[in-house]
């Protein structure tokens, strides 16, 4: 469709969803005049499966698997958000063995160091950096293995229980989770020196996407695209959950707002994920073994009552809002708010002005998945 205003000539396009940089079945209609953006317009819902209505009409522990199809590269911090939930519906989160909340933060930082991983990769190889895919593929397979000896799964992992955990680590995971921390500071540098100083990356990134810190907080974005914008906030530290509270780390933040901020905030992150991986692998050995999970009753069936709990994902806050009527033992309502889907309400304004080309880093700073999106 073109029309003449102004002395412009303005085209509609269809831009996915069947394009690889969307990342997904993301499609955008973007208003263009020459290479210019006028306008551009998300539609979504291309993977949506009722998720939330599906949580309904399962029982507690039958929901754990479907939220591993959410961000379906970071399923053990959506399992780790849905599980909070339920135990603090169940008034519970007090009585979770210290063990098994050790546990669930090193499987929530190993796959978060996942997902930023896989972003990088993603992200670099959109905007012409094919090298750093193979790269960060290398370690984000040493992580997927400690995921495969932990739980059998390396994707959708299933890997969280309501009331703790099913599973205990060992001498040996410990082990081999310490060798791939004694590397990673080495890799993280390996990425570094192909991309921050290397003139084409800072060309495609720097002011591209600016978000105001006015604005990120309008939005409501959380997570990299929130800090990027030089706000420091984390639910780590915000609502400090599991053994948080315990561990030494920073909040990364930007200056300026934009895409080249939003990746070195997720550069440092990975940085700060491996520092609280050596926490915990010194922290679990003064747990006792075999101390997993609190007395939770082999029929969940809470009180009526409603409850929200986040946590902090790779991509922002994660959280779940649970409604129980104390009769039966699957939610009333179940409302999942997703990073992804909040954060993408920000790309129109961010590629306003930019070129098509630009539109693709924007896509790829947001670091979307439709799984959560769609829902």
């Amino acid at each position: 469709m073109t029309q003449t205003m102004l002395n412009l000539h303005e085209m509609e396009i269809s831009f996915g969803p069947q394009h690889p940089s969307t990342h997904g079945v993301l499609r955008v209609m973007v208003k263009i005049d020459g290479e210019r953006i006028v306008d551009a317009k998300p539609i979504i819902g291309y993977l949506h499966r009722g998720t939330e209505k599906l949580f309904e009409n399962m029982n507690y522990p039958q929901c754990v698997p479907h939220t591993d199809r959410l961000d379906y590269v970071a399923s053990a911090t959506s399992n780790e958000g849905f599980v909070g939930a339920v135990e603090k519906l169940l008034g519970i989160t007090d009585q979770i063995p210290r063990r098994a909340k050790i546990i669930r933060v090193m499987l929530a930082e190993l796959q978060r160091l996942s997902s930023h991983l896989l972003w990088l990769a993603t992200h670099a190889i959109d905007l012409g950096a094919m090298t750093p895919f193979f790269y960060t593929f290398r370690e984000r397979e040493l992580i997927l293995d400690l995921f495969e000896d932990y739980c059998g799964a390396r994707l959708t992992l299933n890997c969280m229980r309501i009331g703790g955990q099913a599973d205990d680590v060992n001498a040996q995971w410990l082990q081999k989770l310490a060798d791939f921390l004694g590397i990673f500071d080495a890799a993280l540098d390996e990425y570094e020196s192909l991309l921050t100083t290397n003139r084409i990356w800072r060309k495609r990134t720097v002011g591209i996407g600016v978000i105001t810190p006015e604005d990120a907080i309008d939005w409501g974005l959380t997570g990299p695209p929130l800090r990027g914008s030089g706000i420091e906030w984390d639910i780590r530290r915000a609502f400090p959950y599991e053994v948080y509270s315990d561990l030494k780390f920073e909040i990364p933040v930007g200056r300026n707002g934009d895409t080249y901020d939003r990746y070195l905030c997720r550069m440092e992150e990975m940085r700060q994920s491996k520092k609280i991986l050596e926490q915990c692998v010194t922290m679990i050995a003064d747990t006792k073994e075999g101390d997993l999970k609190a007395k939770v009753s082999r029929v969940i069936r809470p009180a009526e009552g409603e409850a929200y709990f986040s946590v902090e994902c790779p991509k922002g806050e994660l959280g779940y809002y649970i409604i129980a009527d104390g009769k039966n033992p699957n939610a009333y309502r179940c409302h999942v708010r997703p990073p992804s889907f909040v954060n993408l309400s920000a790309l129109p304004d961010l590629v306003k002005g930019h070129l098509v080309a630009d539109m693709v880093a924007v896509i790829g700073t947001i670091d979307i998945v439709l799984g959560e999106v769609d829902r």
